[in-house]
């Protein structure tokens, strides 16, 4: 026997909740950007677009032809407001709870049309246009697959298991240190990057932070073919694909980047007690360490602690480092892939079979009750 319409409408809005949560937008079938996306940055894009009306003035005018230009370019604005409002048969001045094409081809191209009008200003009008379409890149990249709630769900599934998250890391973390602490006592590395400059430095833990997000990447196609194989559920599709590859990105980036601010805390406050001032003469010359470096001195227990830029940045590039291993460490070792991957992906699965029991229900809601 058929079940009452409203319990399977009611079971289906509970899933797409569930989808919404865990940062998968996209597992629900009715997800549409003019909808559930442009829809809910509208707000944002009506500030937006009415600030544009500064595209109309230009600097060497005098102040009353500058105020006249953005008063006649909020005007164009509106109009154009306006109309797109009775075309789509809203009130003149409503906010649209539907932002389709037409509304966003408008909101590049309508701005884009003032620093023409109003000057002939050709590269302002190309530079206006590129940055709005720019920002609605933004705001489906965020909005559309989630990025807020993904991190949302992976710091509260971290924090669900803050026992095992912990547990995990005390055994990671030592064996990092090992080898980072070797790096941190050498001379070479106090050289190269005890006297780096600010730019230098995050150069270089860019790099890092690159090549450890490729590899993390390049791992996701392999990791998303193992979740799907566990549920038996209809085979995703590429936008799918890409909303689950984000959540195993930023959940594992995650994990990463709390190793390394924890082993650059422990290397600041090591090098603070342990490296003394001659030490770091030592290792980077007269010229390399002096007062104008030391950020913040503390005299504790017989102790003369000394904060210093040098010791920073050496704790930074360890860190930054040490990310890098991690990242591949996670994907490459059994046992710190068993210990941190899987938290992960177990989460996921659960959202893989709510997927499934999802598409059920809106084939059983499809299905008419039948006739008596």
């Amino acid at each position: 026997m058929p079940r009452p319409a409203e319990e399977v409408a009611a079971e289906i809005a509970a899933a797409r909740r569930h989808f919404r949560a865990a940062g998968l937008p996209l597992f629900d079938e009715a997800f549409s950007a003019s909808t559930d996306i442009f829809n809910r940055a509208a707000p944002i894009l009506a500030v937006v677009f009415a600030a544009e009306m500064f595209g109309a003035i230009q600097l060497d005018w005098s102040l009353a032809a500058n105020v006249a230009a953005a008063t006649g370019g909020l005007a164009v604005l509106l109009t154009a407001a306006m109309a797109l409002n009775r075309f789509g048969g809203r009130a003149w001045l409503a906010v649209p709870e539907t932002v389709g094409r037409v509304e966003l081809a408008a909101f590049v191209v309508v701005p884009a049309l003032l620093p023409l009008i109003f000057g002939a200003q050709g590269r302002s009008a190309i530079g206006t246009a590129l940055a709005n379409l720019g920002l609605l890149v933004m705001i489906y990249a965020i909005l559309g697959y989630g990025l807020p709630s993904v991190v949302v769900w992976t710091l509260r599934h971290l924090a669900s298991r803050l026992a095992t998250s912990l547990m995990l890391l005390a055994r990671a973390v030592p064996l990092l240190l090992i080898f980072a602490l070797l790096a941190f006592v050498s001379t070479e590395m106090w050289q190269v990057f005890g006297s780096i400059s600010i730019a230098g430095l995050v150069a270089s833990s860019l790099l890092f932070v690159g090549l450890g997000s490729a590899f993390l990447v390049a791992r996701l196609p392999r990791e998303i073919r193992r979740l799907e194989a566990t549920v038996e559920a209809a085979t995703l599709r590429a936008p799918q694909r890409r909303n689950v590859g984000l959540v195993l990105l930023v959940s594992q980036a995650i994990q990463v980047l709390l190793v390394s601010l924890l082993v650059g805390a422990f290397f600041v406050i090591f090098g603070a007690i342990a490296i003394s001032d001659a030490v770091r003469e030592a290792w980077l010359g007269p010229d390399g360490f002096g007062e104008d470096s030391v950020l913040a001195t503390i005299e504790a227990a017989g102790l003369t602690i000394k904060l210093t830029a040098s010791l920073l940045k050496v704790s930074a590039a360890l860190a930054s480092f040490t990310g890098l291993y991690f990242a591949i460490a996670i994907l490459t070792d059994s046992t710190y892939r068993a210990e941190f991957l899987e938290e992960i992906t177990e989460g996921l699965r659960e959202s893989f079979e709510v997927r499934a029991r999802y598409l059920a229900l809106r084939g059983e809601q499809a299905t008419p009750p039948p006739t008596r």
